[in-house]
């Protein structure tokens, strides 16, 4: 009876790290934002970063809104091989003024990348699209980005999901850009691009690596349980002297 009992607790043990394993796994799926912070009024480089999900779709195409809340003057993409970028505007219903007194109409507020043969994101694969965004605005913390994810067959993942405070991520999370205030130590280049005023400090580590450590850490403690219930099984199986 001990026996089949401790296989029992050994098999409950082994489908929970399964189970762990299994949850941790869209973590790294989702659609983000990198890097995840930019100071307020700056120009910054910024890209979104696509992994494919499924096991047999490939991706074809990606739309991302910018927030009409809150509209950056000057947008631009960089070519992508294999993709063709479109870039919609919107008349502002409020102009930006520029910092020579001039008044900003348009703003881009959507761009939608679409593959060509060679441009799919395949299973296991991720793509990166660049864009150049500035001047940030200096009246919120964050920008939201709410993106769309269209497969070959068919399928459009809506990456639009905005997270709470104290509230579990969502399933879907829209990507997010954070926006810090300028420090004193900063200053502005030509191109009004924020750069420190003396020599940088290491760069932050990267988001998705702490999410990584995390549920590694997580699933290396789950299979060390299973690992010990697994010895305690073979040590209730030996024959006594």
């Amino acid at each position: 009876m001990r026996s089949v009992s401790a296989r029992r607790l050994a098999g409950s043990v082994v489908l929970a790290a399964a189970a762990v394993a299994a949850a941790a796994v869209p973590a790294f799926a989702h659609v983000t934002v990198q890097p995840g912070t930019a100071t307020q009024g700056s120009y910054t480089a910024v890209a979104f970063r696509v992994p494919d999900e499924s096991d047999t779709a490939s991706t074809t195409a990606l739309e991302v809104d910018l927030p009409t809340d809150h509209p950056v003057a000057s947008v631009s993409v960089q070519p992508v091989p294999g993709w063709t970028a479109a870039a919609e505007r919107t008349k502002l219903a409020t102009p930006l003024k520029t910092d020579d007194g001039d008044e900003i109409t348009e703003a881009v507020t959507k761009i939608t990348w679409t593959a060509d043969a060679t441009g799919k994101i395949g299973p296991g694969q991720f793509q990166e699209f660049k864009v150049s965004l500035g001047p940030l605005p200096t009246d919120t913390d964050k920008l939201v980005f709410k993106a769309l994810q269209t497969y070959d067959d068919g399928t459009v993942v809506r990456w639009i999901e905005e997270g709470k405070e104290g509230q579990p991520e969502p399933q879907h999370p829209a990507p997010v850009l954070t926006l810090t205030k300028a420090g004193a130590g900063t200053s502005a280049d030509a191109h009004g691009m924020a750069a420190p005023a003396a020599a940088p400090a290491a760069a932050p580590a990267h988001a998705g690596s702490d999410s990584t450590a995390r549920i590694l850490g997580v699933v290396g403690i789950v299979v060390g349980v299973a690992g010990a219930a697994l010895g305690a099984l073979g040590l209730r199986r030996r024959p006594s002297a």
